[in-house]
């Protein structure tokens, strides 16, 4: 039995307090998580270099393939493994976004809820995929504050002074965005619309009124 079968609601530590209630649950698209947080075809791409240099340099030793098989059999081994671990990282994966904060069931071997009063958050930003997948971002503001290795891969990429939690690779990304951002203002009420963004872009979904 995993800690998650004896979860009271899926995706959250316990039971909803009175008045609080579920708005929208997501999981991650895996196969989107695999390319962007876990680079897949960047390292597919590297390990089809190297496997033509490799079998360059075999053609002109006229002999001596094996290198060229072990680098292909690495290279085909390697991106396995990450899709596998995209694969647990998106079914292990719960986004609950309820009328007073957002929670992340994250972690494979080590899982964790983390906690987001809607309060705190200051902003939230989109990045929209062609797909229709995307991230959507959360600016922590006070004094709480969480570190890349405890969020990752949930987090922004290149966000390390200051991470921002992150829901990655939903499907639906400019709802799920423009939900999360009317719960915000239910809270936030002088925060800013919703921007819609173009494809493959970012733009803010919400932000406070001190920062738009």
């Amino acid at each position: 039995m995993s800690e998650y079968e004896i979860e009271p609601i899926r995706g959250l530590p316990g039971m909803l307090p009175p008045g609080e209630h579920i708005v929208w649950q997501g999981s991650p698209d895996w196969l989107t998580l695999a390319r962007t947080a876990f680079s897949t075809r960047l390292v597919t791409i590297y390990f089809v270099l190297l496997t033509g240099w490799a079998l360059e340099s075999a053609w002109a030793r006229h002999g001596g393939y094996l290198g060229v098989e072990m680098t292909a059999g690495l290279g085909l081994v390697g991106v396995a493994l990450l899709y596998a671990l995209a694969l647990a990282e998106a079914r292990t994966t719960v986004y609950t976004l309820t009328n007073r904060r957002i929670v992340l069931r994250i972690g494979i071997a080590v899982p964790k809820c983390i906690n987001l009063p809607l309060r705190m958050i200051g902003a939230v930003d989109l990045a929209l995929h062609r797909d229709g997948t995307g991230d959507v971002s959360l600016t922590i503001t006070g004094p709480a504050k969480l570190g890349v290795a405890a969020l990752w891969p949930h987090a922004r990429p290149w966000k390390v002074i200051a991470p921002q939690p992150t829901l990655r690779a939903i499907p639906d990304a400019l709802a799920v965005a423009d939900q999360v951002a009317r719960a915000c203002r239910a809270v936030n009420p002088q925060g800013s619309a919703v921007v819609t963004p173009s494809p493959a872009g970012r733009a803010p979904a919400f932000a406070e009124a001190a920062n738009a």
